[in-house]
């Protein structure tokens, strides 16, 4: 099972880095600006609005089926992408890959907690990491090859659909999920009952904050170093490369940590540098600073992705995990979204590196947040 989610990750993560890394090539030839870039990053943000729905579904029907379509829908969608004519068509298709993109995360993550015992789901929540950054790795190394024609990635994107008849037919719905779908009808009831309406509350507070700054830096990272680093698209591939290996190696640490000494307090200090290191690498333009922060950016979010993966799913019950995911998901989007906003309002001003840097404040804001929610280390799963 850990195999068959990992693959539907990896596909996802594989679609949603293309219009990170190649989105140098895509400006330059719809030549876009800073302040429409930062429009086309907020239209796909709200592509998590639509995969609540779906998320809702996979609460309900269960999560084979589910994830099975959200592959095939987002593969498709790749199509049209590489089709695009102008920015605005590539923004929509985007959006409605987005939709899928963020269904498949939420719904894996739920999966491969609820399938693995009790003491190794932050490691094995990892595995899940580790295959979004293959995916991510896919795309860079293949872009250096095709820079700046971007499209090849979007019709290899396609070849996913494959996978959907093949996690369609081979995974079966977890044990957990089956004892608790006759309560799962409740799903929006649930996530409002003691304890779990004050836990949503606050995991709604932290991913806005946080993606204020996450977003316009994932979106910018490559279009920084290319204008402002002066790095081609060769180089640039390797320091994602390079942060990317190292990010690799860090992902089971992170899951061993949380396994041994909790999720609460390995979360919230990961989370906390994280925010940190990665709002130095935009404070310069020089060459070391832009390498050593996206090396040691990389290594601090892999070693914490699966410690709040894991973390946040273990605070909400089966019958409405999937859909949790998917409003912690809404938020992120409108965090997305203000921070967009703010780096397209301030990049006349003061340039890209600074403005983002600036929003870094919000996602340290959103770290001590973490302090507030319980730790669920070696706790069963709420029903």
């Amino acid at each position: 099972m850990l195999v068959l989610a990992g693959l539907a990750v990896l596909l996802a993560s594989y679609d949603s880095s293309i219009l990170v890394l190649a989105l140098p090539g895509i400006a330059g030839e719809f030549r876009a600006p800073v302040p429409q870039l930062s429009d086309l990053g907020s239209v796909l943000a709200l592509g998590a609005l639509g995969a609540l729905p779906l998320a809702a579904l996979a609460d309900v029907a269960g999560r084979r089926r589910v994830l099975a379509g959200a592959v095939l829908g987002f593969s498709l969608v790749d199509a049209a992408s590489a089709l695009a004519p102008s920015l605005a068509w590539l923004a929509g298709s985007r959006l409605v890959g987005v939709i899928f993109e963020t269904v498949t995360a939420g719904v894996a993550t739920a999966l491969v907690v609820e399938v693995t015992p009790t003491r190794r789901r932050a490691l094995a929540v990892s595995g899940l990491t580790l295959a979004a950054g293959l995916g991510i790795g896919l795309t860079t190394l293949a872009y250096p090859v095709l820079a700046p024609h971007w499209r090849g990635l979007y019709w290899a994107g396609a070849a996913g659909a494959l996978a959907a008849p093949v996690l369609w037919a081979a995974l079966p719905e977890p044990a957990v999920w089956e004892r608790a779908a006759h309560a799962s009808r409740a799903v929006l009831r649930a996530m409002t009952e003691p304890p779990f309406r004050g836990r949503l509350l606050l995991l709604v507070a932290y991913a806005a904050l946080a993606a204020v700054f996450y977003e316009p830096a994932g979106l910018f990272v490559v279009l920084f170093g290319s204008r402002s680093v002066h790095l081609g698209p060769a180089q640039l591939s390797e320091v994602v490369v390079a942060a990317g290996l190292v990010g690799a190696g860090c992902f089971a640490v992170g899951g061993w940590l949380a396994d041994r000494y909790g999720r609460r307090g390995v979360g919230v200090a990961l989370s906390a540098l994280t925010a940190v290191v990665a709002g130095l690498t935009f404070a310069s333009a020089a060459v070391l600073v832009y390498w050593a922060g996206n090396i040691a950016w990389s290594a601090l979010a892999s070693a914490a992705a699966p410690v709040t993966g894991a973390w946040f799913a273990e605070l909400f019950p089966t019958r409405a995990r999937a859909t949790s995911e998917a409003v912690v998901a809404i938020s992120t989007a409108l965090g997305a979204i203000g921070g967009l906003q703010l780096v397209g309002l301030l990049d006349p001003r003061i340039g890209l590196g600074p403005a983002i840097a600036l929003a870094a404040v919000g996602a340290l804001g959103g770290a001590g947040l973490l302090l507030l929610l319980p730790e669920t280390k070696g706790l069963p799963l709420p029903d």
